[in-house]
């Protein structure tokens, strides 16, 4: 197809085609050409924003030269829905005049194409499952007065309750509905300190923390309540500890061990996950033996340096994440990593090696592509300079299921492709 003709968005506000200028997008640093298969129209639930402190860049297309606009000119970006992974930032430069950091949103290159935007992204998954307009808010708010009326006290459900309706989150939502994966916030603590948490930074951080994170300590009780409710909703329902909401859900491993044991001796239905990052390999090591079914671990690169610059641990390594992903693997539980992924980083050369070996010898069966939620700039600064070439977020995809046989690439969690007998048939 004929490339997409650039968006920006003027001084008032207004998203406004360029009458002459092709979008261009942005991998890293470096301002770049959009090929022509890298197009898709923009997908249902993706939000547009313009980047305020920005200056966006288009290519001439008669001489190929990218070109900047002038002032009253910002950039902008699509904020992709789950089931999309982003290829390219949007083609930009800062105004040196204008000392802005962008909020935490996953930010892709957009276009306007034959009476339609256009975004830069590839389908990693059914996005159906995750579309926030498939989901009538008259619906949530009754589930969610239902729900905090036939469970009185639980303080964990009134929680979700404003994550649902304030929030929107989808995850959520679907506790208080019945449907796919529900949420178990539990700890308020954590042993990181990521450079983009959504639920704390500190005071002096450039931008503010979108969510807020869990004030109080759930009982074995109240965790039992919640995951009973939610597996018994749907025979492939999925429960799942560790949210945005909150700290690392491992550092209640005692108490996570016990309320799984307890709902296990009641029933084998569902699923029950931990999001994580597998820092603390006792504790995960005590929760799949409780009998935990699937686990996600957070990570964002295979490489030392810019793992800890990103998530600032507090008291482990990556060895440690490593250490927990292989010994879940090798008792049985579905495991899977939430890879925090960036056009120009993910996809350097040393990335992907790394994480091609690092997903070998940790046994993880399915990659989940999670858009990294950050001011682009503000990320670049405080990780390792590139040293390899770029092969494209595509590249990286492919390049995985290559190296890693029998490798499963998504956007979400996945029910097990089969039964996990280990769990079924130990009841």
């Amino acid at each position: 197809m004929s490339q997409p003709r650039l968006l920006y968005a003027n001084r008032y506000g207004d998203i406004v085609e360029h009458p002459r200028l092709l979008a261009a997008g942005r991998a890293g640093q470096l301002i770049t050409d959009v090929e022509p298969e890298e197009w898709v129209p923009l997908p249902d639930g993706a939000t547009l924003a313009w980047l305020p402190g920005t200056r966006p860049i288009g290519v001439d297309p008669r001489t190929g030269e990218m070109t900047a606009l002038g002032d009253g000119c910002y950039a902008v970006g699509a904020l992709l829905p789950q089931g999309y992974t982003r290829l390219l930032l949007p083609g930009y430069v800062r105004r040196k005049e204008e000392d802005v950091t962008l909020p935490l949103f996953g930010y892709t290159a957009v276009g306007w194409h034959r009476g339609r935007i256009m975004v830069a992204a590839h389908r990693t998954d059914d996005p159906a499952p995750w579309n926030p307009a498939l989901v009538r808010e008259v619906d949530v708010e009754q589930a969610v007065r239902r729900m905090l009326a036939s469970h009185p006290g639980n303080r964990v459900f009134e929680h979700l309750s404003h994550c649902a309706l304030t929030y929107g989150c989808m995850t959520a939502k679907n506790t208080f509905l019945g449907r796919y994966e529900g949420a178990l916030p539990v700890s308020a603590a954590c042993n990181a300190g990521c450079v983009g948490c959504i639920s704390e930074q500190p005071e002096d951080a450039p931008f503010p923390s979108p969510q807020t994170r869990l004030t109080f300590r759930p009982t074995v009780d109240e965790m039992v309540d919640v995951m009973l409710t939610h597996i018994r909703s749907h025979p492939d329902a999925i429960i799942s500890f560790g949210q945005g909401c909150e700290g690392e859900p491992s550092m209640r491993w005692p108490d996570i061990a016990r309320a799984i044991r307890r709902v296990r001796e009641e029933t084998a239905e569902g699923y029950i996950n931990i999001n994580t990052n597998a820092g603390l390999t006792r504790g995960i090591q005590a929760i799949v033996d409780a009998g935990l079914d699937l686990m996600r671990v957070s990570i964002i690169s295979a490489i030392p340096e810019h793992y800890n610059a990103y998530y600032r641990p507090r008291g482990y390594t990556l060895d440690d994440v490593a250490a927990s992903l292989r010994y879940a693997a090798d008792h049985g539980v579905y495991t899977s990593i939430n890879y925090l992924v960036f056009p120009g980083v993910t996809d350097r050369e040393e990335e992907v090696e790394a994480m091609a070996e690092f997903l070998r010898r940790t046994g993880v069966r399915l990659v989940q592509m999670r858009n990294l939620n950050i001011d682009p700039d503000y990320y670049l600064a405080r990780i390792p300079p590139q040293r390899g070439e770029l092969i494209g977020m595509r590249g990286v995809m492919e390049a995985l299921r290559s190296e890693v046989p029998g490798l499963e690439i998504g956007s979400y969690t996945h029910v097990p492709p089969a039964p996990l007998a280990r769990r079924r048939g130990s009841l």
